[in-house]
């Protein structure tokens, strides 16, 4: 009787096994699949560190960011991260007080007026969608597709930048 409930508990434990690596597989694939649509859309070429250069994100980044990893898409400035936000705002991505926070903090960097904000760089790619990332990175933002995934990743960076801003308001 021991040996029949242990062969059954070997059973049971083999299938939840399989099971897991079955599933870590789909989502290792999932997340390759992911990568290589976001390396197609973006004009870039591979480096030797799997990153693709002019707004390719490493498959090590992507996963962070999937993962909840807020550094993969953290702003390496403020000013780039200002102009992330209205790119949000102008976009749709995210519903939240991100103008006001905007707003705020442009006037705190001193680029409340239209020719300062377009005198600066950071601000201006910003505006186009580019996220300057904190490991020196640049995410393009207009090259994620559509796809449930590319908005899950825009709403993503979007929400990231805003809570970055509002720390540095804090601050």
């Amino acid at each position: 009787m021991k040996a029949i409930k242990k062969g059954v508990w070997g059973l049971g434990l083999a299938a939840v096994l399989l099971a897991g690596t079955a599933q870590a597989a789909s989502w290792q694939e999932q997340l390759s699949s992911a990568a290589s649509q976001l390396s197609q859309q973006n004009s870039g070429t591979a480096t030797n560190s799997g990153t693709a250069q002019n707004g390719g994100l490493s498959l090590s980044g992507l996963s962070g960011l999937l993962n909840g990893g807020d550094s993969a898409v953290s702003s390496k400035t403020m000013t780039n991260a200002a102009g992330v936000m209205e790119y949000c705002v102008k976009h749709n991505v995210v519903d939240n007080n991100v103008k006001s926070v905007k707003d705020k903090v442009l006037s705190k960097l001193g680029l409340s007026d239209s020719s300062a904000q377009q005198q600066n760089t950071g601000y201006q790619q910003g505006l186009e969608g580019l996220l300057n990332t904190s490991n020196g990175q640049q995410l393009n933002l207009q090259s994620l597709s559509n796809s449930p995934l590319g908005e899950k990743l825009k709403t993503k960076a979007c929400d990231v930048v805003l809570k970055q801003g509002k720390n540095y308001l804090l601050g």
